[in-house]
This record gives C-alpha cells, sequence and structure tokens, in this order.
C-alpha cells in the first residue's frame, strides 16, 4: 500500500483515512470493529476521529467514537499499526470549547483514556479559536509533544491566513507547528480550498486531510432527488448539491462509471487523491459493502482524461 508522508512528519499514512464518525452513531461497537478489521487487513493505517463524535446523537455526550476505537486497540493489540488522529477544541456539553492551554490539557487526557493508549500520533484543532492567543495554543501542544503525549499537531477548519500564522509563532518562538490541514474539499466543494489553502500548503509543505470527501454521499449518486434525501441520517446534508453544477458533476460520473467500469463513489475518490498536495481522503463506510467500495476508488488509476473530465465538470460557472 502506497504511503505518503503528513506534512514534514515521521508519520506516513495510506491515501485513505477511515472517517470515525460514525462510530457509535450509525456503526454500532460489533459493526465498527469488523469495519477495522478488514481496514487495516486491507493495508489502511490512518484512523481520524474526534472527541465531540458523537455529541448531536440524543443523549450522547461526546467521546463514543474514541471510546469504540480504544475498545478496539485494546482487543487487538494493533496500537503500532495505526496512525490514530483525534480532535480538540469542538464543543463537549455543556458549553465548553476552545483553544484554550487549560483546555487542551484537559482534553488530551480524557481523549488518551478513551482511546486506551498512552499518545496520539495527529492532535488537531478542529475548529479555530480567535478568542485565544495562537501562541498559547501553540505552546499547549509543544508541551503535549514534548511529554510524548502527542507526535504531531495538525489543524481543520482554518484559512490560509490563520494556520500560517500559527506555524509562523511556531517558527519564531521554536514551537511544533501544524503538519496538516484539514479542510472541506471534494469534487463538488472545491473553491474555498483551490483559491484560498492549496498555494499555502503546497509553499509551507502542510499535508492535506480532506473530510466529506465524497459531499455527504452526493458524489456516490445515491441522492438524485428530494425523495431520496429522506433515505438515512445524512441525507438532509445532501440536499445542497441538488443543483444545476451537482447534476453536471453527477452526469459526468455517471458516463465514465459506463465506459470504466466503475462507479460514481470510486471515481470521485481517485480523483480526489490524485489532487495536488493531498495527502489522504477521509471517508466512512458503515458496511463492508461500503467499505470495500471505497477500497476500490483508492486503488483505481484513474487516467488523465478522466481526471480533466471530472475537474471541468465541477468547475465554477
Amino acid at each position: 500500500m502506497e504511503k505518503r508522508q503528513l506534512g514534514k512528519s515521521d508519520l506516513f499514512v495510506a491515501p485513505f483515512a477511515f472517517g470515525g464518525n460514525v462510530f457509535g452513531w450509525t456503526a454500532d461497537e460489533k459493526t465498527s470493529f469488523q469495519l477495522l478489521d478488514h481496514f487495516t487487513a486491507e493495508g489502511f493505517n490512518f484512523i481520524d476521529t474526534a472527541n465531540i463524535y458523537s455529541t448531536w446523537v440524543p443523549g450522547h455526550t461526546g467521546g463514543e467514537s474514541e471510546q469504540i476505537i480504544g475498545n478496539w486497540l485494546k482487543k487487538h493489540g494493533k496500537r503500532q499499526q495505526v496512525v490514530i488522529a483525534t480532535k480538540v477544541g469542538g464543543e463537549m456539553p455543556p458549553g465548553k470549547k476552545g483553544l484554550s492551554k487549560k483546555y487542551i490539557q484537559r482534553c488530551v487526557e480524557d481523549s488518551l483514556q478513551r482511546l486506551r493508549t498512552d499518545y496520539i500520533d495527529l492532535y488537531q484543532s478542529h475548529f479555530d479559536d480567535p478568542d485565544t492567543p495562537q501562541e498559547e495554543t501553540m505552546e499547549a501542544y509543544t508541551e503535549l509533544v514534548r511529554q510524548g503525549k502527542v507526535r504531531h499537531i495538525g489543524a481543520s477548519n482554518f484559512s490560509a491566513a490563520r494556520i500560517s500564522s500559527a506555524n509562523g509563532i511556531a517558527a519564531q518562538k521554536v514551537l511544533h507547528r501544524y503538519e496538516s490541514i484539514q479542510p472541506l474539499y471534494n469534487l463538488y466543494d472545491r473553491q474555498d480550498f483551490e483559491k484560498d489553502l492549496l498555494p499555502t500548503v503546497l509553499k509551507e509543505q502542510i499535508g492535506v486531510i480532506p473530510y466529506y470527501s465524497l459531499a455527504s454521499g452526493f458524489l456516490t449518486g445515491k441522492y438524485r432527488h428530494e425523495a431520496d434525501t429522506q433515505q438515512g441520517a445524512r441525507g438532509a446534508r445532501a440536499k445542497r448539491y441538488m443543483n444545476e453544477r451537482g447534476n453536471r458533476i453527477l452526469a459526468v460520473l455517471d458516463q465514465l462509471s459506463l465506459e470504466l467500469n466503475s462507479s460514481p463513489a470510486k471515481l470521485s475518490l481517485a480523483w480526489l487523491i490524485a489532487q495536488p498536495g493531498i495527502t489522504a481522503a477521509i471517508a466512512s463506510a458503515t458496511s463492508l459493502a461500503q467499505l470495500q467500495e471505497l477500497i476500490a476508488g483508492i486503488r483505481l488509476p484513474l487516467h488523465e482524461k478522466a481526471i480533466r473530465q471530472l475537474t471541468a465538470a465541477g468547475s465554477y460557472d
């Protein structure tokens, strides 16, 4: 399995990160274990989660995903074989959030306990926190790295200006820098990343691990009509893609699926990991069939003509 370096770090990951938001939500522990077993058996090693997964589910308080991953690690003893990424900063009930030193220090201990490990490979700022000085945040992370609790740090949902600012402070103060950025990026959602972040990540050698790689399932072709969005827990999120540009993208995906004996999901993932700067695409599955489809997409050799066709289909008018 091809491994890609994450930023300038010593982490090398396969170009597919399993999105752990489903663990404890739409995938129970037994199913989650089966998915993780198959994922790692196929040579993949990158698992992404967050402390707030899955606070949106009635009765959940956060940490459910980390807990399941921790139980799986304890059962199978595969800690050295996988790269575990989690996040801090999102709101944990009741109303606790941010990137202050005190909050990071408290949250990392909770995540380590739930994950049943003594270190986190990639600890990420889930959201920017304009109310906390970036120097305070970077100092807090650097202390965790020096303590051996965290290996590297990353950011999610940051603008190019903010991640450059944070890394500039890190360079000036000899602190650990953000090695990765986790943006919204897929065949449909392109403008913000390509115009704002891409030049920065290429210049500063920052790894990119985009989320919503399949646009909340829209790029699988599953959601084509309003009625389709009533199916499943994610359907409502796909509504915003149902427009002229979304239909144009699906039409090209359908055409290429026939020509290449493939599927929209496979082609969308193959396109994504072929883009400049991309280290690994984050995607989730709730069944082995879905996971196998994702893996096939990651392994699909997409020729340049198909890449150009898909790029043109998703262009902004």
